[in-house]
C-alpha cells in the first residue's frame, strides 16, 4: 500500500470514529496524474445522494501529456461502495454531528483506493486540548532524548 495524498487536516477538525476502504472511478489521465502526487484531499468532503456516494471538491491536478480531453480538475467523483455499507453511513449520518470525510488516496495493487472516514466534528476546546497533548508528548521525547 503506497500512500499517494493524505487529508492531515481532518485529524485535526474532526473525531475519526470509523474507517472504509473505497474505490473510485475515475477517468483516463486522472490515475497517471494521481501516481505522480498530483491530488489534493484538504478540502474535499463526501456526499450520499440518490443511493450513491461521490467525493467532491478533491483537486486532481491535469496531466502534462494528455491530448485535447482534460477532464474538470474539481469534477464529482463516484466512490465504490458495496450497498449495505452505503446503508450504514447513511444512518449514521442523519444522527447530529456525523458527516463523512477522505482521509487518504492510496494504491492498493494497481488501482487507487480512498479511505473515508465517519467523523463528528471537533470544538475549539478539544482542538486545543490535542495541540497541548502533542506539545508535551514532544516535550517527553526531548527530556528521554537528551
Amino acid at each position: 500500500m503506497k500512500i499517494l495524498t493524505e487529508n492531515r487536516e481532518a485529524r485535526h477538525n474532526y473525531f475519526l470514529e470509523q474507517t472504509l476502504e473505497a474505490g473510485i472511478a475515475l477517468i483516463g489521465s486522472e490515475v497517471k496524474s494521481i501516481r505522480a502526487g498530483k491530488a489534493n484531499l484538504k478540502d474535499s468532503y463526501v456526499l450520499i445522494r440518490d443511493g450513491e456516494v461521490f467525493l467532491l471538491n478533491c483537486f486532481i491536478s491535469n496531466f502534462d501529456k494528455t491530448g485535447m480531453f482534460k477532464p474538470d480538475e474539481r469534477r464529482n467523483r463516484k466512490l465504490l461502495l458495496n450497498r449495505q455499507e452505503i446503508m450504514k453511513l447513511e444512518r449514521k449520518i442523519k444522527e447530529k454531528g456525523y458527516t463523512i470525510v477522505p482521509t487518504k488516496m492510496y494504491l492498493s495493487g494497481d488501482k487507487v483506493k480512498v479511505e473515508i472516514a465517519l467523523a463528528k466534528g471537533k470544538h475549539l476546546f478539544d482542538k486545543k486540548k490535542d495541540l497541548m497533548k502533542a506539545d508535551l508528548k514532544r516535550y517527553a521525547e526531548r527530556q528521554i532524548k537528551g
